[in-house]
């Protein structure tokens, strides 16, 4: 089983951590900015942390350092983990990284993969859904890129030796939630050239007991 952490602190926009849970076979559901207190990771077979609107270098947020202990746990004991956006820039911070302000960004995007063969990345198309305000311009330590953008050189990062992955896109953003509250916007794209939900599938395939 895979535990999903919902890390969104506004409730109204609460909406895509249980997307992830939907496309997430076997999962358990958990809203961590609420209830910080985790399961036992013992009981599971791979973490997802998801996104949110809060930035990890804002004050008022206690939690944020009880998760980025969990991420350095993950870390030490080989436990499977995607960050996801916020995610992503958590995992990366708790390890040493620079996050910053950035402008926002609420439509698809063209990411370039770096490693075809990526376990998580394997298959995904080139054309991505982003919802971000903020960027991962450092990566932390022992994390290196898998994909970048013309705006972001660390937009996936894997770890060197632990089963971590993050990327900075939403792969359970799709059509069905568009019109939720996102300030959302096609561009040049269509999701009918996306098919990041991939990432969720390849995740749980590698969490396989």
């Amino acid at each position: 089983m895979i535990l999903v952490l919902d890390d969104e602190v506004n409730p109204e926009y609460r909406y895509l951590g249980p997307e992830i849970a939907e496309f997430t076979p076997d999962s358990e559901y958990h809203v961590y900015a609420e209830d910080p207190e985790t399961p036992p990771l013992s009981a599971f077979d791979g973490v997802i942390v998801s996104g949110s609107t809060a930035s990890v270098y804002e004050d008022g947020y206690p939690w944020f350092e009880t998760q980025m202990e969990l991420v350095r746990r993950c870390l030490e004991e080989s436990i499977p983990l995607l960050g996801v956006c916020f995610g992503h820039q958590l995992v990366n911070y708790a390890l040493g990284g620079d996050v910053i302000e950035d402008r926002r960004r609420a439509t698809f995007v063209e990411m370039r993969t770096l490693d075809a063969d990526d376990t998580i990345l394997a298959g995904v198309n080139p054309v991505v859904p982003v919802l971000h305000s903020d960027l991962v311009v450092e990566p932390g330590e022992g994390m290196e890129p898998i994909a970048e953008t013309e705006y972001n050189d660390y937009f996936c990062t894997r770890h060197v030796d632990a089963p971590v992955w993050t990327v900075q896109f939403h792969p359970e953003f799709t059509e069905r939630v568009r019109d939720r509250p996102s300030d959302w916007s096609d561009g040049d794209h269509t999701f009918a050239e996306c098919n990041a939900t991939a990432v969720l599938e390849n995740f749980a395939a590698y969490c396989e007991p």
